[in-house]
Formats: structure tokens, sequence, C-alpha cells
């Protein structure tokens, strides 16, 4: 061992509270001096970690202190605790396609692939389907599932974490067992799979359930907002039950995300120790895997009541309250319109939104520093107001934000912050100050309660409808001049009412004009005190960096507009049209909504692209990012990184077009259509006729014949009928005429035989 050196990292405490005692090495010579004793030495509190800090400086190593091996463990926990996540190279070695794909072709590879196909058996044979099966078992025992009832939606997930809560049970119960037989190998396997089952549902518990509980509660008090009802929510349910559930959850971790980045700024500008009750996620001693671990289910459960308490009670304080206050105030300007005359997905909004919108509004340094400016205003007035400025701010100012004080011990008799680290006995610091405790203090906190939800509301209520009525405003300014048709309703009960645009739109152009106007208010009373020579050298500052920008605008349409929709389109055209569009129909392609899903896409890529191995567009990506926008490169990042994406997604784009309507008519286009004919023909034809005989002409010319034969043999019968009345009506002057008179008169047989063979 070195004497000489402190440890660097606490020492680790085992799990389960067993004491591994130090065994030295058998070969190690004993040290002339006192021996250290490592398990009696005090421990430190907590050892902060800071990645910018060197690493401690280490002995050189000496080939001849062979005893040096023995401290192996502590150098690598000290390696350990000074690693950084950011650092690629410690964490793993460089990666390669080889690497990546695995595609070596040795039989080490094969030996790998078979463990990996036999650990993920193994593992989906015991996370999945025994708690399922087991889960399955329960509710077919229970009768809960009938064949006239089954469950609707989800029913493999409920069925699996029944089981999950099964298996918890039975391991309660067999640790219980194993403990009062004094088993103690047994109890602590027992023990080690509880507390994996514990852990697993408790995650999901927290980063599952509660975010889709916060969601819907989000849904539920902003119905009014967009005039829709429970009915709604439930159809849209009933109609796609797995997206509904993650637009709420996304939306439901949205809002945990930015109320806990809201908490950690309070704890920035407040007295330590005023947000007792919520966890200090700045503190490095804090960890919540070991929190699911120590804490009982219990205490869990209380602490999970106490969030949804909060997030529940901030929703009705930020969103219901404020609409019901416009429903009542002003009634015209409810509800928010979610849809227009243009086909747009409200997803791909969603999206735009999520991944464009808020990170870079909220990501911003001047509206963090805004922000909090805000808050140690309103806390500056509240506390002179109330006199509780010892307790809210503290009696002196904090040298430094971010830094988390020491720990102290709390004294029973100092107050009520020091009651509150009484009650809690958390296992994680919180810092405490002291503070003056002014008389009727209960009195003054519930007044400042009363003021805090107040202002949460006139602050809700204004964020809700400054910048939606100034971005309508704008955007009726921008539609002023162009013709506008009313909606076929509108036409047909006579009201022409233009179509209001899309919230999204107006609450994003009202939010932007806003943020504009107060920056450049906070500009002018920062410069104007300054003097003119100041503002004129600010100016042309400004006007150099806007010339530096204007070439970043070709980079903004190529990279916010020309690849993203590209990728979009080429995804719409690749994966989502041969899946949804049925042959026999034609695809109706949205660029708004591609473009908006292509962003996705993009950033998905780049994410994926930096993670990966080493090649040129990772190094593009990395360069463009490291110059920034003023240092731009506009000829490295069109040739490198332009160039290259646009002309492969082109090529994506255009060749199977091409060969389409190209190349396969000419070689194989004229085959498949004989073949076609010929299949077609030989089932389903039934007979000829020639396309030149027109039966219609010609049965028209055969009546018009019969009918003039018709006329031609009523007149020969007519004409014989006469000259047999005049026959009759001569006398007879010779009994024997003679035979020349015989052979002229004629035959009325034969007449009616050659007109009865004309009619034919």
């Amino acid at each position: 061992d070195r004497p000489q050196e402190p440890p660097v990292a606490p020492p680790v405490v085992p799990l389960l509270g067993a004491r591994v005692p130090a065994a030295a090495a058998p070969g190690a010579a004993p040290a002339p001096a006192a021996p250290r004793q490592l398990p009696e030495a005090p421990a430190p509190d907590h050892v902060p970690i800071d990645p910018a800090e060197p690493p401690p400086p280490v002995a050189p190593l000496d080939a001849e202190a062979e005893p040096e091996a023995v401290n192996e463990p502590a150098e690598g926990a000290a390696d350990e605790a000074n690693w950084n996540p950011m650092e690629w190279e410690r964490a793993a070695e460089e990666l390669t396609w080889e690497r990546l794909l695995g595609l070596d072709g040795s039989m080490v590879f094969l030996e790998h692939v078979f463990w990996v196909v036999s650990l993920n058996t193994l593992f989906i044979f015991i996370f999945a389907f025994c708690p399922y099966s087991i889960g399955n078992f329960l509710i077919s025992f229970l009768g809960i599932i009938t064949p006239g009832k089954p469950l609707l939606h989800f029913h493999g997930l409920l069925t699996t974490l029944l089981g999950y809560c099964v298996i918890g049970i039975t391991l309660i119960k067999l640790h219980a067992i194993a403990r009062f037989l004094r088993w103690r190998r047994q109890r602590r396997i027992l023990g080690m799979c509880y507390i994996v089952v514990k852990v697993s549902l408790l995650s999901v518990v927290e980063i599952g359930v509660l975010p889709l509980v916060c969601g819907w509660w989000l849904d539920i008090c902003s119905l009014p907002m967009f005039d829709a009802t429970l009915k709604d929510r439930k159809a849209s349910f009933k109609a796609a039950p797995g997206t509904s559930l993650f637009i709420h959850w996304m939306f439901g971790m949205v809002y945990v995300y930015y109320f806990a980045s809201f908490i950690v700024l309070l704890r920035e500008v407040l007295r330590p120790g005023v947000l007792w009750f919520l966890r200090n996620l700045n503190d490095p001693d804090f960890s919540p895997i070991q929190e699911m671990i120590h804490l009982s289910i219990l205490r869990h459960a209380r602490r999970l009541i106490a969030s949804a308490i909060i997030f529940g009670s901030a929703v009705l304080l930020m969103l219901w309250a404020p609409i019901q206050i416009l429903k009542s105030g002003w009634p015209t300007f409810l509800p928010y319109t979610l849809s227009g005359d243009s086909e747009v997905n409200e997803l791909s909004l969603q999206l735009l939104l999520l991944q464009i919108i808020l990170p870079g509004f909220f990501e911003q340094s001047h509206t963090r520093i805004w922000l909090k400016g805000l808050v140690r205003i309103w806390c500056n007035v509240v506390a002179r107001i109330l006199g509780i400025k010892s307790y809210l701010l503290g009696t002196e100012p904090r040298p430094n934000d971010d830094e988390v004080p020491p720990r102290q011990q709390p004294d029973l008799g100092a107050g009520l912050a020091a009651a509150h680290q009484a009650i809690m006995q958390r296992d994680v610091p919180v810092g405490f100050q002291p503070y003056d405790r002014p008389p009727f203090f209960a009195v003054r906190l519930v007044g400042l309660l009363v003021l805090m939800c107040i202002s949460l509301v006139i602050g809700s209520l204004t964020t809700l409808t400054v910048p939606v009525w100034i971005g309508r405003h704008g955007m009726a300014l921008w539609s002023m001049g162009s013709q506008i048709t009313p909606p076929p309703n509108a036409v047909a009960t006579g009201t022409e009412t233009p179509p209001r645009p899309h919230e999204l739109y107006t609450a994003a152009m009202g939010t932007y004009l806003c943020w504009i106007f107060s920056r450049g208010i906070a500009v002018a009373v920062n410069l104007f005190p300054q003097g003119r020579a100041v503002v004129m050298e600010r100016v042309k500052h400004w006007i150099s960096v806007g010339t530096s920008y204007a070439l970043a605008a070709i980079i903004f349409v190529l990279m916010l507009g020309v690849i993203p929709l590209m990728f979009g389109l080429l995804l719409e055209l690749v994966v989502v049209v041969p899946l949804r569009v049925p042959i026999v129909q034609t695809p109706v392609l949205f660029l708004w909504q591609d473009w908006a899903l292509g962003v996705l896409y993009t950033k998905i890529a780049c994410a994926l692209t930096l993670m990966g191995p080493d090649w040129a567009l990772k190094r593009a990506i990395e360069q463009a990012y490291r110059d920034g926008l003023r240092d731009m490169n506009l000829r490295f990042i069109i040739r490198e990184l332009g160039a290259p994406v646009i002309t492969c997604f082109g090529l994506a784009l255009a060749v199977p077009y091409v060969i389409a309507h190209s190349i396969m008519p000419i070689f194989f286009t004229n085959q498949f259509k004989k073949l076609y004919v010929a299949i077609k023909n030989d089932k389903y034809l039934v007979g000829q006729r020639l396309v030149n005989y027109d039966h219609q002409r010609k049965k028209a010319a055969q009546q018009a014949a019969a009918a003039i034969a018709q006329q031609q043999a009523a007149r020969a019968q007519q004409a014989t009928q006469q000259q047999l009345q005049q026959g009759q009506q001569q006398p007879a002057q010779n009994d024997q005429p003679d035979e020349g008179d015989v052979r002229d008169r004629p035959d009325p047989g034969a007449a009616a035989v050659a007109a009865a063979q004309a009619v034919q």
C-alpha cells in the first residue's frame, strides 16, 4: 500500500449491508510505519466530482514495486470517480464499422453471436414470458377475463405488470420465511431478486405512469380551451389507443421536465432549506436508484402521492383557473383553433413544437436570465411585504448559486427549517441556512402561499392571452390583402366569417414578437446610459454580425429546409406509402407534414452519426458545430456536408422514378402487357366481333327494305282486287272465250305468289 496518499473516492458500501474486510496481499511487505486502517478511517460526507478538475497526481510506476498491485481496486475506484462521460476515448475503444457490425468472420464472432442470442432468449423468458404467464394465470383464475368480456386495450402490458406485482409479493413472503428460518444465503438471494423487481416497478411508475397521469390531467383541464369534451377524447382513445397514450405521456414528460427545471432555477434564488420537501437534483449525493433500494414502498407511495398533488395543483393554477377566467371575462377569445383549411397533420405540428420551438425558446440563456430576474424581483417584493426576507432569501447573498452547501447537523430547537430536516430524515443532504423568525410566522407563510397562487394565475393568464392576441392581429395584417374564401358552412348559412389560422402559428408569432420587443427594451436600457459613442459602436458591431449571419441564411435553407424535406419525402415514399396506400389508389403527399417529420428524422440521424464510428460525415458535423455561426465556413459546409447529403437524397428520389418511367417501359412493359392480354383473353374472353362492322346501320337498312317491299306488295294486291271486281261487272259476251283471251287475262294466283316472294 501507499500510506502517503489519502483515498480519493469514498469506500464502497455493500448493497445489503454486509461488511467486506480488507484483505492483505500474500506477498506484501510490512510497512515500517504504523499501518493504515481503511475501515476505521472516517469517510467524507461527499466528494464532489468536477469534470473540469484535473485528475489527482499519480506516483510514477516502479518496475520493482510489485506490492502496489494490492491497491489496484482503490486506483480503479479513483479512476472511476474521475471518469468523465463526455470523453468518448476513455469510455470505450474507438468504434469502426467492422467493430460495430462484427463482420470479421472469426470463430470469436460466432461465439459472441451465440452468447448474445442465448442470453437474449433467457432474458426474454425470465423477464417477459414468466411474468406474463403468471399474470395471465391469475386473471383467468380470478375470472376477470371471460370469453365474452376480455380486456379491450393493452392486455399484454397490464398482464405483465400484474405478474411482476405477484412476483414481488411472493418474494416478500419468501424473504420473511427465510428470515424466520435463518437461512442467510437464501434470504440474500431473495432480497436481491426483490430489489430488482422493486426498482423495475418503481421505475415504470415514476417514468411511465406519473407522466401519463400528468398528461391526461393537462388534457382534461384544457378541454374548454379547445372546445372539446370527454366524449371526443374517449372516441380518439378508442380509435387509436397507443397513439393517444404516447401523446399524453410525451406532454406529461415535457411538463415534468420543465417543472423540474423551474425548481432548479428556484433553488438558485431562494434560501437553502426553503424547498425542503422537493428533491435537490444538483446534489452530487442524490441517487434515485439508491433511494429506490433503501426506502420502503410506503415512503415511495407517499412521495408519489405528494408529487401528483403538487403537479396537479400547479396545473389547476396555471391552466384551469385562467381558462375559467377567460371564459367568464373574455368569452370571444376562446377556443383556440387547432384546425385550418390546409391539410396539416397535428402530430407534425406537435413534433415541430416539441423539437424546435420549445427547445429553441427555453434553452436560450437570455430567457433563463430574464426568468430568474423576474423570480428574484417577485421574491424581493413579496418578502418586503410580508417581512420574511430572511426566511425566503436569506440574510446574506450566496457566493455561488450552483454550489451545494455542506451538510448541517439538525438542531431540534433551531426553528422550522431544522424541523423540516427532522421530519424528512432524508438520506441525501439538504442544505440549510439560518434565518430570523418574525412574529405570526405561520400567518405570513399562508400569505406567501396565497400570493404565490395569485401570481401563478396572473402569469399564466398573461402567457395564454398576450402572445396569442398579438399573433392573431399579426396574422390578420398578414392576410388582409389576400382573398380568403369562406368555408362552405358559412356560405350555406349566409355568415361570411374568415377562418382563423392555426393557433400554433399565432402563438409562435406572438411569442417571438414579444421576445424581440422585450429584448430591444433591455438592450436600450443597457446602452443609452453609456453614451452615443458606445451606442454607435454597438450598432456597427451588430451590422458586422448581421452580415456574417446573412451567409448563414443559405445554410439554414439547406439544413432546415431542403435536407429535412427530402429526408421526410424519401421515408414517406419508401416506407409509409407502400404500407398505407393500396395499389389501386394514388398517394397524396403533404409537403408540410413531410418537412416536419423530416426535421425529427434529421435530428435522429445526426445523433446516430455522432455516436457512430469516425467517417467523413461525422467529421463534417463536428467541424460545423465547433465553428458556430460567426466563424462558419460556407464553402466547407456546402462541399462536405450539404452537397453529399443532398446528392444522396436526390439520387434516392430520382433514380427509381427514372428507372420506372424510362428503362422499365423499354425492356419490360410491352412484354408484360402482351402476357397480361394473353392471360386475360384466355381466361375471360367469350366471343369476338368485327370492329368495323356497324350492326346498327345494317339493321336499319334491312328494316327500310322490308318496309318498301311491304308497300309494293300491298299495292299489287290492291290492283289485283280491282281487276277482279271489274271482270265480274262486265257481262259475259261469250260463254266460251277463245284461247287468246284466256292467255291474256292476268292470273290472280300468280300475282299473289309474286307478291309473297317480293315480301320475303
